[in-house]
This record gives structure tokens, sequence and C-alpha cells, in this order.
């Protein structure tokens, strides 16, 4: 048993030394900063245009979702074309599915993407406010908003897995002690909390550090692409308080229990700390905007439009 430890360590720690080799020998030919920056912007870019493609099928096939037949909901369509006419929207597929709550999301951009509706929203929402939510999605897909979400994530995995790749030797090194520990210690089977657990811990904090700023600028956008999308809905609608009345009647109806995939999510979170770390805003401030944008559009049409 002893020798086997040893030799465990001596193999893991040969694998360690031949990586700080490479990381030493990286170092002292170090390649050009353009060239890294390159390398990176292709690879995030190739990952997000890879998940952006596959997006559709993955999104339909986890949620079950269905197309909506045309001739079951007529009126709907007729909007729905309507609206992928005016905002030169490839017409995605209209998708039915069951979610945790009476929703909405959407993937994709403006030549390729799907849309996804709760099934209760055709019985929640009048024909105005289900035609708000849909051009609110549209809005997201005409934006490329599901293509930017994803090449930022893909970016922030990329910057963790070379922080990882390169502090992998010290966890060989570690990893292989606690192996070799096991062994000389007659039980190789036995897997408790050992010296690379507590270090993969460590760099896990150290890089949730390292990536909060960088996770807060992402939200802060996430949290803008959705007034954005507020907006160009209500300006293509041109009914912004049926928008707002849709948001208002999701949230009343929305459950407890909360999917992370709505790009719709209307949680009213007030506390500063939620309202930071939250990829949409409060729902009060994006229903005053619209209702604000009301306002300013009957005072501009005149008693006309009252």
């Amino acid at each position: 048993m002893v020798l086997v430890g040893v030799a465990t360590l001596i193999v893991y720690t040969g694998v360690a030394l031949l990586g700080f080799a490479v990381i030493e020998w990286v170092a002292a030919n170090p390649p050009n900063p353009l060239t890294i920056v390159l390398v990176f912007a292709i690879v995030a870019l190739f990952g997000a245009y890879l998940g952006y493609r596959r997006g559709v099928v993955r999104l339909a096939a986890s949620l079950n979702a269905r197309e909506l037949p045309r001739h079951r909901a007529p009126s709907v369509y007729r909007r729905f074309d309507r609206l992928c006419a005016e905002m030169s929207v490839t017409q995605p597929p209209l998708l039915l599915a069951s979610l945790d709550s009476p929703n909405a999301l959407s993937v994709g951009g403006p030549r390729r993407g799907a849309i996804v509706i709760d099934r209760r929203l055709l019985r929640l929402l009048s024909p105005d406010e289900l035609e708000g939510i849909l051009a609110h999605e549209l809005a997201h897909m005409e934006q490329y908003d599901t293509f930017i979400n994803t090449f930022a994530v893909t970016l922030t995995r990329l910057l963790a897995g070379i922080v990882y790749l390169l502090l992998l030797p010290i966890l060989l090194v570690l990893l292989g002690i606690d192996r070799a520990a096991s062994w000389i210690a007659g039980e190789p089977r036995q897997r408790g909390v050992g010296l690379a657990d507590l270090f993969q811990y460590g760099i896990g904090i150290v890089l949730a550090g390292l990536l909060s700023v960088f996770t807060l600028l992402f939200l802060a956008h996430s949290r803008r692409q959705e007034y954005r999308a507020d907006r160009r809905a209500a300006d293509v609608t041109g009914k912004p308080d049926a928008l707002a009345r849709a948001l208002s009647k999701i949230h009343r109806a929305t459950e407890s229990h909360r999917g992370l995939q709505s790009l719709l999510y209307t949680h009213d979170d007030r506390r500063r700390p939620h309202r930071l770390l939250s990829t949409h805003p409060p729902l009060e401030e994006r229903i005053e905007r619209l209702l604000g944008e009301d306002a300013r559009r009957r005072r501009s049409l005149g008693p006309a439009a009252r």
C-alpha cells in the first residue's frame, strides 16, 4: 500500500512538473497580446454562435414545446404576421409549452429563432396584451439579445477555464498527495474532503470575486435590454398600456416556483442587492415607463386619443 501511494504521488507530481514546464515556457516566450485577444474573441464568438444556432432545437426539446397551429389561433397569427413584417424579423415558430408560470421567452435572432409562450397566456391576456408580449420577444430577437448574452456567458466560462488551466499543476500535486495518503493509510477507496477539494473551493471563491465586476456589468446590460425591448414593443404596437397590463397580469399570476429560462421574468424585488443581481429591472419601473410613454402618446394625439 505504501509503495503504491508513493508511486501515485510520483506520477501526479511528474505530470504537474510537466505542466509547470509548459507554463514557464509560455511565460518565457509570450505571444503577442493582440493575438491572445483575437484568439479569445474568436473562440468566444464561435461558442456563442454554436449556442445561438442550436438554441431553438435545445429549447424546444427541453420544454417539450409544440408549434401553435395557425388554424387554432388565426387572430393571434394575424397580429404576429404584422409584427414580424414591421420589425423585419423572419417569422419564427410560435411554440406552446407548459412553463413553470404564465410567461414567455425567446431565443435566436432576426433570421433564426423561436418564441415560446405558456399555454395559459392565451386565456390570461387580451389580444392587445398578448400582442405586446409577442412584440417584446421579437424585439429581443431583432436586437440579437440572445446572441450577446450567450457571448458574454461563453467569454466568462473561457476566462474561468484558463484560470483553472494555469492552476492545474498545483491541483495535480494536491490530488496526488490526497491519493497517496489514502493508499498509505490502507483505505484507497475512502474519499473524504482533501487538499485538492479545498483548493478547488478556494479557486471558486477567487474566481467569483474576480468575475464579479464583469457579472454586474453583464446584469446591468441585461436590464437595459429589457427596457429597450419594452420601448420597441410599445413603438411597434402603439399600445404601451397593453404591455404594461400584460406584465402586471403575468406578475400576479406567477407561481412561487419560477424557471431561470424566461426572458420576461417579472419578479419585483425592491431590495438594492437583489436589483443589482437581477437580469430584469423592477416591474414597477417597467410599468411606470410604459404608462408614461402611453400618456405622452395620448397628449401628442390630442383629445381624439382620449
